[in-house]
């Protein structure tokens, strides 16, 4: 037997040892993962209207309402009935950011850049749950200044010269 083939035989004895070692339960959902499960009922969303703080910068605005059956097609944006700058006097909505008015190159369009027209790419509607994973996240100013939610989130005066 040739040592090139005495490799393989090798390779192959130690690959088909670590397959049967490998554990084949989802952790998330306690069942095998070739088996479906049924999933969890959706809770109910957040629907208090009041404005979350961001977890970090550029993080975009979470839903703080309600959005089922809205429409949001190619065809309509139920979302811009109430946040578009010409309907938020009459809404009391947030207007969207002047980013969602920028198309590919940067240049400022007249109207809603279609890179920006499908609003649940990146805002989400809230609820509040228990984590399936334990998560350990810090916010960047309570990590730097020690700060905690809803706390002041100032960074510390730099010290003043002597004159």
């Amino acid at each position: 037997m040739t040592s090139n083939k005495r490799m393989l035989l090798l390779c192959l004895a130690a690959f088909a040892g670590s397959a049967q070692a490998v554990d084949a339960t989802d952790a998330m959902r306690g069942a095998p993962i070739d088996v479906t499960t049924r999933p969890p009922p959706l809770a109910n969303p957040d629907n208090s209207d009041l404005r979350s703080s961001r977890s970090y910068a550029m993080q975009p605005p979470v839903i703080p309402h309600k959005i089922d059956g809205y429409q949001l097609d190619k065809n309509a944006n139920r979302c811009m009935f109430c946040h578009t700058r010409t309907r938020t006097h009459e809404s009391q909505a947030p207007m969207i950011s002047v980013t969602h008015f920028m198309g590919r190159d940067g240049n400022f369009l007249a109207e809603l850049s279609p890179r920006r027209y499908f609003c649940l790419q990146c805002h989400v509607p809230q609820t509040t749950l228990k984590p399936p994973v334990d998560n350990t996240f810090i916010d960047v100013d309570q990590m730097l200044y020690g700060t905690q939610a809803g706390e002041s989130r100032q960074p510390p005066t730099p010290p003043q010269r002597a004159r």
